[in-house]
C-alpha cells in the first residue's frame, strides 16, 4: 500500500474532479472526452491541476489565531535539490515516475526562502545556522548559542556569558509550555545543541573533547543536564549516549562512555528531574519507547552511543524518526499551555558529507514521513508547523534523462565528450572523487550504484563534502503561517514563530 504522502498528487486530482461540475469538466475535455484526466499527454490533465492549485490558493484564509503549539522540523542539509531528487526517489520506489510527487510538507500553503550565511562565513555550518533559526541571532561558524562577538574556540568568551543568546526553547519554557528536542544525530551535536547550549566550539560535546591545556568550559552534554534551559527540557530523544557516561563505564549494550570526569550524566539528569518534583524516565531502545507509560512527563531517550543509524541500516531496536516524533507529541501535549518541539532529521547531512546520495534521499523520505505523522495527530488549527533546512549541500541534479530514469542511476542521454556515462546526481566536492592514472574520467559502469554506501562522483577530492551557500526553503502551515512567505534572513524564523506563539521578548500577536 502506498504511503499517504506518496499519494498526495492522486488525492489532489481526485479532489479536483469532485469539485468541478460535469459541465465544466466537459468544457475542458471537448477534444476527446474519453481521454483519462490522469494522462500527462492529455492537456486537460494540466489545466485541471493548475485550476485546482489556483482555486486552493485563492480560497485559503489567513489563520491569525494564537499558536498554542509549535513544531519546528529541520532537515539538516536538506537542499532544494535534495527535495527534488527525493520526490523522484519515492515516486519510483512506489511504481510512479516520481517528479509529479509532493512530499508531505510540500503541500503546505506558504513557502519562503531563508538566507543561511554566518557572520564570518559565506557558507554556513550547522552551529551558526542553528543559532540563527533557534535564537534569532546570527553567529560565527562553529559556535553555538553565542553572538558573533565570540570566535570559535574562545572559551573565555563563552564563560563570560555576556554574549550568550537564548531562543525558542527558553522562551517557550518561560511561557509555561512543555519543550522537546528530537534528533537522529547525537543530542549534543551542533544542531540540537543550539536549542539549549552556549559553546564556543560545537565539538565540545563532552569534557573529553575540550582542549587538554587551558581553560575548561561547560561541555554541551553538561549544559543539557544542568543548564538553565537544558535541564528543563521535557523530552529529549536521539543518539549520543557516550557523551553522558564515563570512559570507565560500559552501557547496557557494552559500549564505553566518552567522559573523562567520571560523571554519569544520565543519573544526574534523573536526580535533577526528581529535584524538580516531576516524573522522569530514561530509555535506550525502541521497545522502551513504544511501551512508555503515559505517566511520565519527562523522558530522556538515548538510543545509540553515537549518531543513530541510517534508516536503511537500522535494526529492530532502533526507533524511526516518526516514532520518536509521535511519542514526543503525546508526552508534550499533556501540558495545558501547549508545547514547542524541535525535530531534526540529522542524517541527511551526514550522508551528503559522505556523498552517499542513496542514503541522503532515504533519510529525507523518512523526514517527510515524520512530518506526516505529526500532521495526523495535532490540531492543525492551533499548531504552527515549520519545515526548513539549516544549509544546502553541493549535490547537483543534471542531465537530460527521460522521465522514469532511475534518479540514482545514469543519465540516459549522455553527451559527454569522453563517451563515458555520468550519473544524474553528482557532487561539486567530496570523497567520491575517483582519479585514474591516465587522467581520464573513471568508468562508472564498473561501480555498484545500488550499494547504499556508494560514494557518488565528485569533482574536487576532499575527505568530507562541504555545505552549499544557497538559500533554503521554508514551509509553513497553521496559525500565522503566511508571515513565513518571501525571502529573509534565517534569523527571522524564530522571531516569526515567537510572534505566532506569543513567546519571547519581542513583538507578539497577543500584544500587537
Amino acid at each position: 500500500m502506498l504511503n499517504s504522502f506518496v499519494c498526495n498528487e492522486l488525492v489532489l486530482m481526485c479532489i479536483v474532479i469532485s469539485c468541478v461540475s460535469a459541465r465544466n469538466l466537459w468544457d475542458y475535455s471537448t477534444d476527446n472526452p474519453k481521454k483519462t484526466l490522469f494522462d500527462e499527454k492529455n492537456k486537460d490533465h494540466w489545466r485541471i491541476q493548475a485550476q485546482w492549485t489556483l482555486k486552493n490558493k485563492i480560497q485559503t484564509s489567513l489563520n491569525t489565531k494564537y499558536a498554542k503549539n509549535v513544531i519546528l522540523f529541520l532537515g539538516d542539509g536538506m537542499s532544494i535539490t535534495t527535495l527534488a531528487a527525493t520526490r523522484v526517489y519515492l515516486g519510483q520506489k512506489y511504481g510512479g515516475l516520481g517528479e509529479e510527487l509532493k512530499l508531505s510538507f510540500e503541500v503546505f500553503p506558504y513557502t519562503g526562502l531563508a538566507k543561511t550565511y554566518c557572520v564570518d562565513n559565506n557558507v554556513a555550518d550547522s552551529a551558526c545556522s542553528g543559532t540563527a533559526y533557534l535564537s534569532g541571532v546570527k553567529a560565527n561558524s562553529g559556535t553555538v548559542g553565542l553572538s558573533g562577538a565570540v570566535k570559535r574556540g574562545d572559551c573565555e568568551g563563552q564563560r563570560q556569558g555576556t554574549h550568550s543568546v537564548t531562543g525558542l526553547i527558553d522562551w517557550a519554557q518561560n511561557a509555561g509550555k512543555a519543550t522537546g528536542v528530537v534528533t537522529t544525530t547525537r543530542v549534543t551535536h551542533a544542531t540540537p545543541a543550539a536549542s539549549y547550549a552556549h559553546s564556543a566550539d560545537r565539538k565540545w560535546e563532552s569534557d573529553t573533547d575540550q582542549p587538554k591545556n587551558g581553560e575548561q568550559c561547560d561541555d554541551i552534554a553538561t549544559q543539557l543536564v544542568n543548564g538553565k534551559v537544558g535541564s528543563k527540557i521535557n523530552v529529549i530523544f536521539g543518539g549520543g549516549r557516550k557523551n553522558f557516561l564515563p570512559k570507565t563505564f560500559k552501557d547496557i549494550e557494552g559500549n564505553r562512555g566518552h567522559r573523562s570526569d567520571g560523571k554519569d550524566l544520565i543519573k544526574e539528569w534523573l536526580r535533577k528531574k526528581t529535584s524538580y518534583g516531576v516524573s522522569a524516565k530514561y530509555i535506550y531502545n525502541r521497545k522502551e519507547l513504544l511501551n512508555l507509560e503515559p505517566v511520565f512527563t519527562n523522558v530522556l531517550g538515548l538510543f545509540s552511543p553515537d549518531h543513530m543509524p541510517y534508516h536503511i541500516e537500522a535494526g529492530d531496536d532502533d526507533p524511526a524518526l516518526s516514532e520518536m516524533v509521535v511519542k514526543a507529541i503525546d508526552i508534550l501535549s499533556k501540558n495545558k499551555n501547549g508545547f514547542f518541539l524541535f525535530v531534526e532529521g540529522g542524517r541527511i547531512d551526514t550522508a551528503h558529507h559522505e556523498t552517499k546520495a542513496r542514503k541522503a534521499l532515504d533519510e529525507t523520505a523518512e523526514f517527510a514521513k515524520a512530518v506526516e505523522a505529526a500532521l495526523r495527530i495535532v490540531d492543525n488549527d492551533e499548531t504552527l508547523i515549520i519545515v526548513t533546512s539549516d544549509h544546502s549541500h553541493t549535490m547537483s541534479y543534471s542531465g537530460y534523462s527521460k522521465r522514469g530514469t532511475d534518479i540514482l542511476g545514469f543519465v540516459n542521454k549522455s553527451n559527454a565528450t569522453d563517451r563515458f556515462p555520468y550519473t544524474t546526481l553528482n557532487y561539486a566536492n567530496g570523497p567520491g572523487y575517483k582519479p585514474e592514472e591516465d587522467s581520464h574520467r573513471h568508468n562508472l559502469t564498473l561501480d555498484d550504484l545500488s550499494n547504499p554506501n556508494y560514494t557518488y562522483p565528485s569533482l574536487v577530492p576532499i575527505p568530507r563534502e562541504t555545505h552549499g551557500g544557497e538559500d533554503v526553503a521554508v514551509y509553513a502551515k497553521g496559525p500565522w503561517a503566511h508571515i513565513f512567505s518571501g525571502n529573509y534572513e534565517q534569523n527571522f524564523i524564530p522571531h516569526a514563530i515567537a510572534y505566532a506563539a506569543c513567546i519571547g521578548p519581542g513583538l507578539t500577536s497577543c500584544t500587537f
